[in-house]
């Protein structure tokens, strides 16, 4: 790949304040690394932009793809588009945003180096596929913003400040990788070890889980003709509003709906409409309620009376009259 023109990417010019920091045992001040990318799609856009605006320069970049890696350079005055082995040479910290398929041969192909930091933005993928740059002696580490990034550049850098960022790493790498997390405005969290997984999965449900419930929603409205758009207008301010009840009340406390209130009467005409129209929505209707009532009873809002009531119901073959 053809590169900027500009100064080169060697480890020699990494700057001085760096490398006292480093022989030092602590990590480098923020404004004093040297950070690259492997992988150019919508996180590493995302992310590398707010690091520039943070004043941490991004010098290198590197992808498969030339013209991700030239669109993602040309917004950042001081980067270069080159291999992977040149920007694992030129920068202190490298952040491997490539699919999560491919991180660990990325981390066995690349030529790391003692002193730099390697770290993968992956939520699920364990930190231990970067052994090869530990073996070299470079410190390794996870660094995953739960924020869903879209196509819009705009929209994903503006996103990114107030979420969290899951870090997993060494210590001293942990402490520079907090203080990133904090000079773009997020939360960072310390995972332990073994609970990425679950961490990871825990967002499947606050996102994607979201769209195939509303999906299940909007299939309801077409059911009687009409469109998806005319659902979301209407379901979307209900689903703001359910979000602004879970930040005020909590999980437990701010759920609506006939089965926190014991509703089994309305509990039954749901069941008999959903079989009527698909017999697995109505069974996952069935399952979401079932967790509900546990959530009503740990609010206080459903008594033992209210519960078996509602549980009847669910327990009951359903009529699709």
């Amino acid at each position: 790949m053809q590169r900027k023109r500009g100064a080169g990417m060697g480890a020699s010019h990494t700057s001085d304040r760096s490398k006292t920091s480093a022989q030092a045992g602590e990590p480098p001040a923020p404004e004093a690394l040297r950070v690259g990318f492997i992988g150019a799609g919508r996180l590493a856009r995302a992310l590398s932009l707010a690091l520039q605006a943070a004043g941490v320069p991004v010098v290198g970049v590197a992808s498969r793809s030339e013209a991700s890696a030239r669109a993602l350079a040309d917004a950042l005055p001081a980067c270069r588009v080159s291999d992977s082995a040149a920007v694992s040479q030129g920068c202190d910290l490298v952040f491997l945003t490539s699919p999560d398929a491919r991180i660990a041969d990325i981390a066995r192909a690349v030529p790391w180096r003692a002193g730099q930091a390697v770290v993968h933005c992956s939520g699920a993928t364990p930190v231990a596929v970067l052994r090869p740059a530990a073996e070299a002696g470079a410190l390794i580490g996870g660094f995953h913003p739960m924020q869903a990034f879209g196509a819009d550049a705009g929209a994903a850098l503006a996103s990114l400040p107030g979420c969290t960022v899951a870090i997993e790493a060494q210590p001293a790498l942990e402490t520079l990788l907090h203080g990133l997390a904090r000079r773009l405005g997020c939360v960072g969290l310390s995972l332990p070890p073994g609970a990425r997984v679950r961490y990871h999965a825990s967002g499947g449900y606050a996102s994607q889980h979201v769209h195939a419930l509303v999906g299940e929603a909007v299939r309801l409205w077409q059911s009687w003709g009409a469109t998806e758009r005319q659902a979301l207008d209407a379901l979307l301010p209900l689903l703001r509003g359910t979000l602004e009840s879970l930040a005020r009340s909590g999980v437990a406390a701010g759920m609506p709906g006939p089965v926190s209130r014991g509703d089994a009467g309305t509990v039954r005409l749901h069941r008999q409409a959903l079989e009527a129209v698909d017999p697995e929505m109505r069974d996952l209707y069935d399952r979401l309620c079932r967790r509900g009532v546990a959530l009503a009873r740990q609010a206080g809002r459903l008594d033992a009376d209210g519960a078996a009531g509602v549980e009847r119901e669910l327990e009951a073959p359903p009529d699709a009259r």
